[in-house]
């Protein structure tokens, strides 16, 4: 075979195999959530796949899956490692920012994330009856919801939901008039509103056996809808 003839095949059969083995990669980060995956998988390595999965957002390098196919795989049951209760705020979508996909996790949303009776049964289904390692409670920044709260803003059903959040601003010291313009305030009542959600979901008796029985980890979250990143409370 010539030089050149050589140095060309060479380079190809490089490249296929780069090729290969890029395919292997993406086969293996795309696979869907089995029963078998999730029931091997612990509660501190759900944790470090999602805070992985955010680093990947943040660096603008998400893991290209094919959709349609995990709809098709996922068609006869689902298995997600994880549960994120997050607020509905449109710029906070679970699934991108912990760069996740179809099967993975299972997202509740309501408005300032709030733990009612309704989400601690959707999450007690999530976890003790589908199979989830951990529980997110996910506020973000600038939260309307959470603003509304510190006004005590009335409209509607609207009224009641903020009023449950409201106790996460009476839990803090505060000079001055409580105001949703003071931007600190705003941050550590979400950040408050947060640690309260997480607690209530730890005193839940079904979920704390779980807990107990180092089936589930719960932990918070604050995202940063100017960066994208997340601050972890364990």
């Amino acid at each position: 075979m010539p030089p050149i003839d050589r140095r060309f095949a060479l380079k190809a059969a490089a490249a296929l195999a780069a090729t290969a083995s890029t395919a292997g990669v993406a086969a293996a980060t795309c696979a869907v959530q089995t029963a078998a995956s999730q029931a091997a998988m612990t509660p501190a390595a759900a944790l470090q796949r999602l805070q992985d999965g955010n680093a990947r957002f943040v660096a603008g390098q998400p893991e290209h899956c094919d959709l349609l196919e995990q709809v098709r795989q996922t068609a006869d049951g689902q298995a997600p490692f994880a549960a994120v209760l997050g607020c509905i705020d449109s710029r906070v979508p679970p699934e991108l920012l912990f760069d996740q996909r179809i099967g993975d996790i299972f997202a509740a949303r309501i408005a300032g994330n709030l733990v009612d009776d309704d989400m601690l049964g959707s999450l007690e289904f999530a976890t003790h009856v589908a199979g989830a390692r951990l529980i997110v409670v996910l506020g973000h920044s600038e939260c309307g919801a959470i603003k509304g709260a510190i006004d005590g803003v009335k409209l509607g059903h609207l009224t009641g939901l903020l009023a449950k959040i409201r106790p996460a601003l009476g839990a803090l010291k505060y000079q001055g008039v409580a105001s949703s313009r003071n931007a600190e305030l705003v941050q550590r009542v979400a950040e408050r509103n947060v640690q309260d959600g997480v607690a209530r979901l730890a005193r839940a008796p079904v979920l704390a056996k779980l807990v107990q029985a180092e089936r589930l980890k719960i932990v918070g979250a604050m995202h940063d809808l100017g960066t994208g990143r997340l601050t972890w409370t364990t």
